[in-house]
């Protein structure tokens, strides 16, 4: 059953501008390690911070509390399954929001769909709630 469904659109270029602006600042506020890691990694660095950016923010939507309540940037990663396929993993105020909306005898499962074509940058993130079995 899904229990959270959230979706962000941003302009890259306002990334751009505050990665300009407030630079490295920026980043440790509002990005994981791991996420920096792939960001810097990639030739645009913008776009790729802005989709997760995004995310971030739909994530947080998903949730039920957008950024308030104990949930923070950091505590909403994108991170990659093995297949590739990106998901999220919460931490911290995020995590426990988690386990405040998850039914009893359900694990959740972390949807997450993230793309972009200048100058925007979209992410949409769908909480599944599913039935563990005895």
């Amino acid at each position: 059953m899904i229990i959270g469904i959230g979706s962000d659109l941003i302009d890259i270029r306002r990334i751009e501008k505050t990665l300009e602006r407030h630079g490295d600042r920026f980043i440790e506020r509002v990005y994981t390690p791991v996420e920096k890691a792939k960001s810097e990694r990639r030739k645009l660095r913008a776009a790729s911070y802005a989709k997760r950016f995004a995310a971030k923010e739909a994530c947080a939507k998903a949730l039920g509390t957008g950024l308030a309540q104990g949930v923070f940037w950091r505590d909403m990663g994108v991170v990659n399954l093995p297949s590739g396929a990106p998901t999220m993993r919460l931490t911290n105020g995020a995590a426990k929001r988690l386990d405040a909306i998850l039914p009893a005898g359900h694990t959740a499962r972390i949807h997450v769909t993230i793309t972009d074509d200048f100058p925007l940058a979209q992410a949409f993130v769908i909480i599944e709630a599913l039935k563990i079995e005895d």
